[in-house]
């Protein structure tokens, strides 16, 4: 059967292949230029360049096997790398998501104020014939009308309009009125100021009202600050993202932009006590919790292994016991366990006949969390000792017993030394791993517990993975700027540990 695929079948298949991967890939670079999603759309074009050069060509015969990829690692671990190196020195934070040309325009909508009278209207949403955003607006007190724009005003006689039983007009020559399902997926109409005389503009405040107001804000491009026509008062770009009152930094407008600050997040790990002193906290937890892991876990594994690596009726059936929990998806199992520990119905205090509150004590708390993971992860060392302990020669074990040494000297001497040197990649790995292990923080005590009416968010079981989670998407402020640092911190400190271990291990030189 090989004979089919090759010669020109072989080659028409690569072409049609190539061709259609070419056709996806090049919709999506379309859309995302369409889109302003530039660095992805360049990435695309070049990915498409690149495996129509690599495949059409014979320039490099092992390049076309590495070349998906070499791209699939650009685009999922390079980019995200680079992109949060980038956003780690930015002001990028609740209040600065969007850019400055964005944070102008709401600021100068936001810079409005009623009128002395608080004047309201009644009006409808609509478009002119031209497509350009307008309003009927319905002054019912002085039975007069008017069609309003961003730039414009209209007056209209009631001849010209079709009024309703409650006296507002609802339709004009030239004005087509919005359907409801329209106003409600487009958010952009509330957000206009609408013309209306001396000054004053008429700003949408609910679903058929608007309200008069006057501008309070104006923005002079040239010295970038904005002016309070009304106080005189001058706010100044603080080239951190924020126009701030001159002379009072403390005072700002809002929203800001995203703005670099360099290396301002990675000095407030240090500064800022708000911020160091939960970090620290935390990363000694962090440190704790994946070491206690990896030593249970192996320890327990290592356990099992040894007491069924001998002979025994029934070796199988324990065996296939044991990795039950590695078969079953960690999520279930986190979940099932917190239902366990819960202090009112949950099995374990039941069985126990305590009351004990597991997430509501810190001690109890991260005993629960090394338990769960202990659960978790020793059969993945049971089933790697296992398979090492085959790896070992016998004869070793042989030998030492005819020189008179004990079981317990033979594991001592031959035996953990061998495994640690073969498993010594594996721990490492799983201290890795633990360091970042989110899921089981989140499902089993979401990092808690923790004083939040103290405005605490780093809990007593956070690790440095679920701390800068809640930096980044907590319920109040979503810093993503200083959630990057910390993720750029956790990278070079996993990194590092990792790259020591294999050094010590010396799995570098037997791969070198």
């Amino acid at each position: 059967m090989s004979y089919i695929f090759r010669g020109k079948f072989a080659f028409a298949l690569k072409i049609i292949i190539l061709a259609a991967v070419t056709a996806i890939l090049s919709l999506l670079t379309q859309s995302a230029f369409a889109s302003g999603e530039y660095a992805i759309g360049a990435f695309l074009a070049f990915g498409i360049l690149i495996l129509n050069f690599t495949y059409l060509t014979k320039f490099s015969i092992p390049i076309k096997f590495f070349a998906p990829g070499i791209l699939f690692f650009i685009a999922f671990v390079i980019a995200p790398i680079i992109f949060t190196l980038t956003m780690s020195n930015y002001n990028y934070q609740t209040g600065n998501y969007i850019s400055k040309d964005e944070a102008v325009e709401q600021v100068l909508i936001l810079g409005v104020e009623p009128d002395a009278a608080q004047t309201t209207f009644d009006l409808v949403s609509g478009k002119l014939s031209n497509g350009e955003d307008a309003i009927l607006v319905s002054d019912i007190a002085n039975n007069k009308f008017f069609l309003s724009t961003k730039d414009s005003k209209t007056d209209l006689n009631a001849g010209q309009v079709s009024i309703n039983e409650y006296g507002v007009a609802t339709t004009a020559p030239g004005f087509t009125e919005l359907s409801a399902d329209e106003l409600s997926t487009n958010t952009t109409y509330s957000q206009i100021t609408y013309t209306y005389q001396d000054g004053y503009y008429i700003k949408i405040e609910g679903q058929g009202v608007g309200a008069v107001f006057r501008r309070v804000l104006t923005y002079d491009a040239k010295t970038d600050t904005m002016n309070n026509i009304i106080t005189g008062a001058t706010y100044v770009n603080n080239n951190r993202g924020n126009f701030v009152l001159k002379g009072s930094e403390e005072t700002i407008l809002k929203p800001g932009w995203r703005a670099p600050n360099w290396f301002a997040n990675y000095a407030k790990l240090v500064t800022d006590p708000r911020v160091r002193g939960p970090l620290i906290k935390v990363f000694l937890w962090t440190v704790v919790f994946a070491g206690l892991t990896v030593l249970s876990t192996f320890s327990f594994g290592l356990l099992l292994a040894l007491a069924l690596n001998k002979t025994m009726r029934g070796r199988r059936i324990y065996r296939s016991i044991l990795i039950l929990p590695y078969a079953m998806p960690s999520v279930m199992s986190i979940l099932i366990w917190a239902g366990m520990f819960d202090s009112q119905f949950g099995a374990i205090n039941n069985i126990l006949h305590t009351d004990i509150a597991w997430f509501s004590s810190a001690s109890f708390a991260r005993a629960a969390v090394l338990l769960v993971n202990l659960w978790l992860g020793f059969p993945y060392f049971y089933l790697i000792c296992s398979g090492s302990l085959q790896a070992i020669p016998s004869e070793l074990m042989e030998a030492a017993a005819i020189d008179g040494a004990n079981p317990r000297q033979v594991f001592r001497r031959i035996t953990l030394p061998l495994l640690l040197q073969i498993l010594s990649p594996l721990l490492i790995a799983s201290f890795a791993f633990n360091f970042n292990n989110f899921n089981l923080i989140y499902l089993l005590t979401g990092g808690g517990p923790r004083k939040e009416l103290d405005g605490e968010i780093a809990g007593a079981t956070d690790i440095l993975i679920s701390y800068t989670y809640k930096i980044a998407f907590g319920q109040n402020i979503h810093d993503f700027g200083l959630a990057s640092a910390i993720s750029v911190l956790i990278f070079f400190l996993v990194a590092s540990i990792s790259f020591y271990g294999l050094r010590k291990s010396k799995v570098m030189e037997t791969f070198g």
